[in-house]
């Protein structure tokens, strides 16, 4: 099956001066950057770049730009107010998040955690997986859990299993999802080991992270049809990132090719205003316009739903292109993807209808 996933790792690219390997560029700016927020970029994605700022280059190498944001947040999604146990965030009623690892394959730059990234600040034990799950079955409203991290596909499959044998003995829970970027950044991780276990679990969903088209490789294909073959749905996360994927041309290409691996595009995200990621973020309004070149343009298993993930902990919130015009009593007025006008007639309101008191209802 080629080099194995660890010994990949092991060969990752994680000081500044590596990248004169392949590129010609000035590193002492990269290095500042990097004292503060970290490197890690797996060989495998390094060697996915095709020149220095192209859109996989933005995602994974520092930039002097992460020191020079004025606007950013260290924790903008609150997440540390709403842990009631480490690692655990419980933001909406039915499900939590469980963080369970430290480490990713690659570094992404745009990370919402980018304050724990390289420099954590939980060390992740048994006593601690066992306290978030003792939250989960002490909170019978908790149907759905997260696993996240840094990313759960980074741990060894004894402690993946681990983790998934002890929530699936929760009556209550219904549902466990784990959210990876591994299947784009390192996806010679998933084996057919790792598969035949995760099957054992379902209802068992894989959210994935690719930004771009050129991440769909064939090695990311078949990690993500390894997942799929084991009768896991795949869906897939994107932020909205300046210089890689904010252009209606490049998010309809990615969506397509997702669905050619089985993978269903799920979120678009606007990218959250964490501190040293302010490069990254566009206008509202472009979200918008990429999904109206979408709708009606592809087909619906192609359009993600763009949400803003609100601060200060509010969760997500779809934003979507205005189809309606107006709405009354009568009629709704409607665009459609090619901006032509329809009226769609409402059914008539009804009367509150009375029953005689001698009637006899049956």
């Amino acid at each position: 099956m080629g080099q194995d996933w660890i010994d990949i790792l092991k060969d990752s690219v994680t000081r500044p001066e590596q990248l004169l390997e392949r590129f010609r560029v000035d590193i002492e700016p990269i290095k500042r950057v990097a004292e503060v927020y970290p490197m890690f970029i797996s060989r495998y994605y390094f060697n996915l770049i095709e020149e220095v700022d192209d859109p996989l280059w933005k995602q994974c190498v520092p930039s002097p730009l992460e020191l020079e944001d004025p606007y950013g947040h260290e924790d903008p999604l609150n997440e540390e107010v709403m842990s009631p146990v480490p690692g655990l965030v419980h933001r909406y009623p039915d499900r939590v998040l469980m963080c369970v690892s430290n480490s990713c394959a690659t570094y992404c730059r745009f990370c919402t955690r980018k304050r724990k990234v390289g420099k954590p600040v939980i060390n992740f034990s048994d006593e601690i997986y066992l306290a978030q799950i003792k939250y989960v079955k002490e909170n019978p409203r908790i149907r759905d859990v997260l696993l996240s991290g840094g990313d759960p596909f980074m741990l060894p499959d004894e402690k993946i299993e681990f983790l998934l044998k002890k929530l699936r003995r929760i009556p209550h829970v219904e549902i466990i999802r784990i959210g990876t970027r591994v299947p784009c950044t390192l996806p010679q991780r998933i084996t057919p080991r790792l598969c035949r276990m995760l099957k054992k679990y379902h209802p068992l969903y894989v959210n994935v992270h690719f930004e771009h088209p050129r991440e769909i490789t064939e090695e990311a294909e078949r990690a993500c049809g390894l997942l799929a073959d084991a009768g896991i749905p795949l869906g897939n996360q994107s932020v909205l990132l300046r210089g890689v994927n904010d252009s209606p041309e490049v998010m309809k290409e990615l969506c397509q090719k997702l669905l050619k691996i089985r993978v269903r595009p799920y979120y678009l995200f606007q990218m959250d205003p964490v501190k040293g990621t302010y490069h990254f973020r566009t206008r509202v309004e472009v979200g918008i316009k990429i999904i109206e070149s979408l709708v009606g343009w592809t087909s619906g298993l192609a359009v993600p739903r763009f949400v803003i993930d609100a601060p200060g902990g509010g969760g997500k919130i779809p934003v979507e292109p205005n189809y309606v015009i107006s709405i009354d009593d009568d009629k709704v007025v409607l665009r459609n993807y090619e901006g032509k006008i329809f009226i769609y007639p409402q059914a008539p309101l009804r009367e509150k209808v009375v029953v005689p008191a001698h009637a006899c209802v049956r």
